[in-house]
């Protein structure tokens, strides 16, 4: 990907503020000099009791409910492999539960609950947030550090587009043990809930979430109940806690061991939630989720199906619906199936965060993004990204046929976001100064060593049906670097034929130029330049407005900006003024919501007497071959889906003027 320079004043950005152009986020004065990842406002009022409870319920729904849903499937892939060699041993099924506990321990409470959910970005979380703090500390533009946020942030989305599918068809599938002549009724009873579960989403889910908590919360309580039944049962499956077993189980079966990893670490997919979603719920309730509820119950699950596997080795077909009293098997199918499509509506909420982030970071085309709750940020909906994640799951659930050959397929992409959140937590680590270096970097190595294994160990799925997921964030992953190489071109482009701002103001001092009554925003891309709208005006209308204001939108590497610093404001002389809005990445960039603030600041304006002036510009190929060409191609192609700069901040329509401009790659 090659490199464009830019100008002094876009030099430390990846990516210059989104004004009427593709662009985005700029480093602006003391604001962002100050170190990312400050933790929330130490003055900012605790919750109350109460609403810690219910912030904590609602991570037990929305936080874990991908990871709530693996014991339906992992010890059974994990006893698979095992059994190719024959009758499984105690020590071998002890062996799995070892490894499966293990990871528990390493990758989610020490990785995530102890140590990540310290890691953020302002109170926000992710792989994208944590980008920002890396690129803030580093004080420059580091390509590398980019095409890992990018890799992240594409393999997320992939694993988005496989789980709700493996999650749901691994519920329904619990028919067969109940009434197997129902078998041929699992593909399409999952589609149909698949459906309805993305046709739902333009309708918000502020309602359906405030069940999410208690419904997961009966879930986990069901599964720490069987568990404790089972282990009553076969009291020596507790022997499992002991890592020695599984040292042993790796020792004694080398080769298949890289196979069985594989399926072991399915017990830890979702744990990615638990950083992006720390912005919703606070570290405080996430941890008591997890410590209070969360893993004794899956700790006492997968040993209760180890217990049950140790008494009645015919279990190992599907073990948690085996643990299950016939007569309630009804009721748990429905309560596995409602927590199946929560942990899916967890994974969409989270994919189409992370396309608004992508989108505010200059990573993707402006989209329309809908808010389905006031007062709630979090609770959007993006058309473009649900259908095509409906189509994907559509097709793999078809294309995959089961479960079980899904649970082949599934674990790369995750993996693969995890080794690189644990990439970014080191160079972080090594940046900053939050953390206390040597222990935190002693940690993370080991983490990220660990993680390497079951990364090495998931590849080995690709002919399996593990490129799906890989081909999908490929393709994003193209598109997003192609988009920001574009988009940084645009930009130098533009600069280069512009007119520096204040030698502008100069000139039109002693200018004829006549001036017309009433207020005209012109966006733009670049505060130190005249805008080309402003200078197309003068040029074809021979007009001034009388108050004419350069406005400059900036997303921030921030997650939310303070409205203390939303809105900045500077005279220019003569008619002209500098406006500047700032919002963070996971804020919509709403224009006119800002400008009360920026009338507070002394700037006289009637919203529904002013014009907005916006530049349309349209990239075109120069001539000349070279495999970047095909880059610069992309790019041309996904401006085509491109929001128009009113849409996308929300503008006035009938008081938007828009001025085309065609720019060359």
């Amino acid at each position: 990907m090659s490199q464009v320079s830019l100008p002094p004043s876009q030099a430390n950005s990846d990516t210059a503020p989104i004004a009427g152009a593709d662009s985005s986020t700029l480093d602006i004065s003391d604001y962002l000099r100050e170190e990312a990842g400050t933790a929330a406002d130490p003055a900012a009022p605790s919750p109350s009791p109460q609403g810690f409870w219910a912030l904590a319920l609602g991570a037990v729904g929305v936080v874990y409910g991908d990871i709530g849903t693996s014991p339906i499937y992992t010890f059974r892939e994990a006893l698979r492999p095992a059994m190719r060699d024959g009758d499984l041993s105690r020590a071998e099924v002890l062996g799995l539960l070892s490894l499966i506990f293990w990871a528990l321990i390493l990758i989610v409470t020490l990785k995530y609950v102890l140590f990540l959910l310290r890691v953020d970005n302002r109170g926000e979380g992710g792989i994208l947030a944590l980008y920002t703090m890396v690129r803030l500390a580093l004080g420059r533009r580091s390509v590398p550090v980019l095409l890992l946020a990018i890799a992240g942030a594409a393999l997320f989305i992939g694993d988005a587009a496989i789980t709700p599918a493996i999650s749901v068809m691994s519920a329904v599938e619990g028919i067969e043990i109940f009434m197997p002549g129902l078998a041929p009724w699992v593909v399409p009873v999952t589609l149909v809930i698949l459906t309805l579960l993305f046709f739902a989403q333009s309708h918000g889910t502020a309602r359906i979430s405030a069940g999410f908590g208690p419904v997961t919360a009966l879930w986990f309580l069901t599964l720490a109940g069987l568990g404790l039944w089972h282990i009553r049962a076969a009291p020596e499956v507790l022997a499992a806690l002991d890592p020695v077993w599984a040292f042993e189980f790796l020792r004694e079966h080398a080769g298949l061991s890289f196979v069985v990893l594989g399926a072991v670490f399915l017990a830890v997919t979702g744990a990615e939630a638990l950083y992006a979603d720390l912005g919703h719920f606070g570290r405080r309730p996430i941890v008591l989720a997890w410590f209070g509820l969360i893993f004794p119950a899956l700790v006492l699950n997968y040993l209760g199906q180890g217990a049950l596997v140790l008494r009645s080795p015919a279990a190992i077909d599907n073990p948690l619906f085996a643990m299950v009293p016939r007569p309630a098997l009804p009721w748990f199918i429905a309560l596995a199936t409602a927590a199946t499509v929560i942990a899916a509506q967890a994974v969409i909420t989270g994919a189409f965060s992370m396309i608004r982030a992508s989108v505010q970071l200059g990573l993707l085309p402006r989209m329309r993004i809908l808010h389905t709750a006031p007062g709630n940020h979090g609770q959007i909906y993006v058309p473009a990204v649900n259908w095509a994640l409906l189509a994907l799951v559509c097709v793999i659930v078809i294309g995959f046929g089961s479960s079980e050959r899904m649970a082949a397929a599934y674990g790369i992409s995750v993996t693969g976001t995890m080794v690189i959140t644990s990439l970014l937590a080191i160079f972080y680590i090594l940046l900053s100064r939050r953390l206390p270096r040597l222990p935190a970097l002693a940690l993370a190595g080991s983490i990220l060593s660990v993680e390497g294994v079951f990364l090495s160990s998931n590849l080995s799925k690709i002919g399996d049906g593990g490129f799906i997921p890989l081909m999908i964030a490929g393709a994003l992953g193209l598109a997003m670097g192609a988009w920001w190489r574009g988009t940084q071109k645009l930009l130098f482009r533009a600069h280069q034929s512009s007119t520096d701002l204040t030698t502008f103001v100069k000139m039109m001092e002693t200018s004829s130029v006549n001036r017309v009554p009433g207020t005209a925003f012109f966006l733009t891309a670049d505060p130190a330049a005249a805008p080309a709208t402003l200078m197309h005006n003068i040029k074809f209308n021979g007009v001034v407005h009388e108050q004419t204001i350069i406005l400059t939108v900036e997303p921030l590497r921030v997650p939310t900006v303070p409205e203390a610093e939303r809105v900045s404001w500077q005279p220019l002389g003569g008619p002209f003024s500098l406006l500047t809005i700032r919002f963070g990445f996971m804020e919509t960039p709403r224009i006119v919501s800002a400008l009360p603030r920026a009338r507070a600041m002394g700037l006289k304006i009637d919203v529904m007497r002013t014009i907005f002036f916006v530049a349309r510009r349209r990239p075109v190929i120069r001539p000349g071959g070279g495999p970047m060409r095909l880059l610069d191609r992309l790019h041309i192609f996904l401006h085509g889906f491109s929001l128009d700069p009113s849409e996308y901040f929300l503008l006035p329509r009938e008081r938007v003027i828009e001025l085309g401009e065609r720019i060359s790659l």
